[in-house]
């Protein structure tokens, strides 16, 4: 039962005061307490009996800056690598941003039903759950999923750290035993794997399920590991939905017809990298970026690439390859000298499956070249982008998922056969 009269008595008003709404609201199985996920990115936990607010947990984007520079040691396991966490970052801001959005289009109460669904498409509504017990708050922010003992208030887990391509935005929680034969015999061969043979058969086997933004299929974390991660058949990725080149376009982008300059008619507008793994289609963009493409042509024409390896791999980042010495240190450009960045404002790192150069800083471009695999807009005005891959994104996602060495080079070669410029894109 409540135990106050009025609700000035509460904290209940505390959304007005910060102008946030919440988004999911989320009770404890024991009726004690209930969460908010608000619009603000901030997490409130309000005592049921007293509308008193418990706690609040901060998951903006400054929150998540001041994490990653603290000098505290506690806050060193939530720490990413600088490259790791520009990434995040950059996601992030642009989910925060869709979820303000979404906010704001139900709180105008717009009938405009088609903008909602659009909206929709693109952002799992964010939520916070409790676990079964009640002990536990869970919900997902920029590191992973995140497990909070409320009663220690201290991170028990986090769950998805490593999955740096993804931001996790809805969560479900089933903490259930398994019910069919197939399930329980599962459950024990896993258990005997482990070494543990003393298995009940009504022991809970619990899975959370979680939601990305802006990927089209739904995450599942459990207790027991798969056999082999980087294997097709024994692994835990299940990748079944092809690559829509739709996506890989700006509004307006796909069809456009770029106007030559004089003395570049003789560029190559598209290329065809063959590889051992298969072929890669890439659109170029002579006009914007002469330097780099006649470059990139010149050497493809004189056979420059055939038998260069892909040198380095980072899954969830890019591939690399153009380097003939095959370690990341050599290569060098048509005219024996490094040239000069090329970057154009429509040309950006806005979406995977993009071309740029690799340099060691500004204007110290060879030979070597890159093909990111996600979204990438740290890199802006530091690489030149001159061109997108058009077919064959699954032979540079079968690429990204090799196995590496220590220096992110595959342990078995990848190599380009030859790339077959093409003046029709």
């Amino acid at each position: 039962a409540k135990s106050f009269k009025f609700k000035s008595d509460t904290h209940l008003f505390d959304l007005a005061k910060a102008r946030c709404t919440a988004l999911s609201l989320s009770v404890s199985p024991d009726g004690k307490h209930f969460a908010c996920m608000c619009s603000d990115c901030k997490v409130r936990v309000f005592a049921v009996a007293s509308g008193k607010l418990k706690r609040v947990y901060d998951e903006t984007l400054e929150a998540s800056e001041r994490l990653q520079t603290s000098d505290a040691a506690a806050a060193a396991q939530f720490q990413l690598e600088d490259i790791d966490f520009g990434r995040r970052f950059a996601i992030e801001k642009k989910y925060q941003a869709a979820v303000q959005e979404m906010a704001a289009a139900d709180a105008s109460a717009n009938d405009d039903d088609d903008d909602d669904q659009d909206l929709a498409d693109v952002v799992s509504q964010p939520n916070v759950i409790f676990d079964a017990s009640g002990n536990f708050l869970i919900y997902s922010n920029l590191l992973g999923i995140k497990v909070i003992n409320l009663h220690t208030n201290k991170v028990s887990a986090m769950l998805g750290k490593v999955e740096n391509t993804e931001r996790f935005t809805h969560v479900a929680l089933y903490q259930g035993t398994p019910q069919s034969a197939a399930s329980k015999a599962t459950k024990l061969t896993s258990a005997i794997r482990s070494g543990n043979f003393k298995v009940s058969e009504t022991e809970s086997d619990p899975i959370l399920f979680a939601c990305a933004f802006n990927k089209q299929r739904f995450y599942l974390f459990s207790r027991r590991e798969p056999e082999d991660c980087d294997d097709v058949a024994l692994g835990r990725d299940v990748f079944n939905e092809k690559p829509v080149v739709d996506e890989f376009y700006l509004p307006g982008e796909k069809g456009q017809k770029q106007k030559e300059e004089a003395g570049k008619a003789a560029l190559a507008k598209a290329a065809t990298i063959h590889t051992t793994y298969g072929d890669i289609r890439v659109d170029l963009y002579p006009n914007e970026c002469p330097l780099a493409v006649e470059n990139f042509v010149t050497h493809a024409r004189n056979s420059y690439y055939n038998g260069v390896i892909f040198h380095r791999v980072i899954k969830g980042f890019m591939v690399q390859t153009g380097d003939p010495l095959g370690d990341g240190t050599g290569g060098e450009s048509i005219w024996g000298r490094e040239f000069e960045d090329e970057f154009d404002g429509r040309l950006r790192h806005d979406r995977p499956y993009t071309l740029s150069m690799a340099n060691a800083g500004p204007n110290t471009n060879g030979s070597q070249f890159f093909i990111t695999t996600v979204a990438t807009p740290w890199l802006d005005n530091k690489h030149t982008v001159f061109g997108r891959v058009t077919k064959g994104m699954d032979v540079v996602y079968a690429i990204e998922r090799v196995k590496t060495n220590q220096n992110d080079k595959p342990l078995e070669d990848i190599k380009i056969v030859n790339i077959m410029p093409s003046e029709e894109s």
